[in-house]
């Protein structure tokens, strides 16, 4: 099934100013919306295609390969377009610098670090229009105190006694030999006398970081 023209989706003129599509789009949305017209499929279908509509014409690039090229310049699959960027990218990126991931594009050669959920609640008109909102996470740091090396200030972390601070041990099994994690160290390769007071022998403490969310329209 072909898509709408975008234009006429909203109810524009080809020529429309970025104001007016906003403009056209918080209508159309709004009288679409689906707290608003529960079990609707029309009102819900309107409510969709005034998403992707404004999405395209709101963005400079995006509005000029789709002036261009139509619904391919802007559709993943065809030969213009680069796709919209989901909701799960936008948070990707965002908590990726923080976990150590890297759910954004062009760095899929860093390790992706822990998904992360959060459950956030907006007002149907942020939800419509799009708003940005501060959130409180919690993230693991290095310990001011003993400077992440988990060990009590003034002490220093010992060579593990039992992989001699390789961290892997040698196993025999009659004529194999297998390396495994040593168990008395994990891996680490030094051991802790004296732990840290702070982060007790961890090297890192838990810290709440506050981050600014971009909510998009029509969410």
């Amino acid at each position: 099934m072909s898509k709408r023209d975008y234009y006429e989706v909203l109810g524009l003129e080809r020529n429309a100013s970025p104001e007016e599509v906003k403009k056209a789009y918080r209508r159309i949305a709004m009288k679409n919306h689906p707290d608003r017209n529960p079990d609707d499929a029309e009102a819900e279908k309107r409510f969709k295609e005034a998403n992707e509509a404004y999405e395209v014409l709101t963005d400079k690039e995006k509005r000029a390969a789709y002036d261009q090229f139509g619904h391919d310049g802007v559709d993943p699959q065809g030969f213009g377009g680069a796709g919209a960027q989901g909701f799960g990218d936008i948070f990707g990126d965002i908590f990726g610098d923080i976990f150590g991931g890297g759910g954004g594009r062009g760095r899929s050669h860093v390790q992706r670090g822990a998904d992360l959920s959060y459950t956030l609640e907006v007002s149907l008109e942020d939800a419509v229009k799009g708003t940005n909102v501060k959130i409180r996470i919690p993230t693991s740091v290095s310990c001011s105190t003993c400077d992440g090396s988990g060990a009590k200030p003034g002490t220093t972390p010992e060579d593990c006694s039992t992989c001699g601070g390789m961290g892997q041990v040698r196993m025999r099994q009659g004529p194999f030999s297998v390396q495994q994690t040593c168990p008395r160290c994990q891996g680490a390769g030094k051991t802790i006398t004296d732990p840290c007071h702070v982060c007790h022998g961890r090297g890192a403490v838990q810290e709440n970081k506050t981050l600014s969310v971009k909510v998009p329209a029509g969410v």
